[in-house]
């Protein structure tokens, strides 16, 4: 049973044996020139020699330094595989499984099967976790993390300032004026003011009151003298 750290290791060992290979090719292309190897692709019957010449002189450089790394995996062994799928179907599948059998050069496909292989698995997952891209996904995720946390502590203080703010309570509003109410016909302040209306009238109407005569001792009246001056 495989340990992580062992497997981890392993993984990287691997892909930096296979790129190691994959820069050596891709540079013997690019030394060589991409006309010759585009020439050489032609006779050898591959289809679209220049094409196909750039193609894998650079993704074999730059594809074996990004294994090394381990950066962008399920892209770089996608097309690591690609490119070794072309060669075994154009150049090697017909020359049998050796490069070498005795003293002849047969040129067969067992080197770019075993490269195709390892390509795919790398893009499928296999490269461990001792990689660029591990790390760049741990930088964001840490970055998400404290993002969150700020979001969150920020929403905390603005429930906590919500609470600790006084409520402001609204302006009251002026008490209108009550209008004094008619009472109704019949009511003792309406008999009074009836009289006192009445009284009034008659007053106006027929001038002022006669004074009242003063009683004599022996029951009879006299009028009261107002005059202030005696005769």
């Amino acid at each position: 049973m495989r340990t992580r750290p062992l497997y981890n290791i392993a993984a990287v060992l691997a892909r930096v044996g296979v790129g190691v290979v994959f820069m050596a090719h891709g540079w013997q292309k690019i030394e060589a020139g991409v006309t010759a190897t585009s020439r050489s692709f032609d006779d050898l019957g591959v289809p679209l020699p220049t094409a196909a010449a750039v193609y894998s002189a650079f993704v074999e450089l730059l594809g074996g330094a990004a294994l090394i790394a381990g950066l962008g995996l399920p892209v770089t062994g996608a097309l690591l595989f690609l490119d070794m799928a072309g060669a075994f179907v154009f150049v090697h599948a017909t020359e049998g499984l050796f490069l070498v059998d005795g003293a002849a050069v047969e040129n067969g496909f067992e080197l770019v099967l075993v490269l195709g292989m390892a390509s795919l698995l790398f893009a499928a997952g296999g490269g461990g976790r001792l990689t660029l891209d591990q790390w760049i996904a741990r930088k964001r995720l840490k970055g998400a993390d404290d993002e969150g946390e700020d979001d969150a502590k920020s929403f905390v203080e603005s429930l906590r300032q919500a609470e600790t703010k006084p409520i402001a309570k609204p302006a009251r509003k002026p008490p209108s004026p009550r209008h004094e109410k008619t009472p109704p016909p019949g009511s003792p302040g309406t008999e009074t003011g009836a009289k006192n209306a009445g009284t009034e009238d008659d007053t106006l109407v027929a001038g002022r009151r006669k004074p009242a005569k003063r009683r004599r001792p022996n029951g009879g009246t006299a009028p009261e003298n107002t005059d202030t001056n005696p005769v």
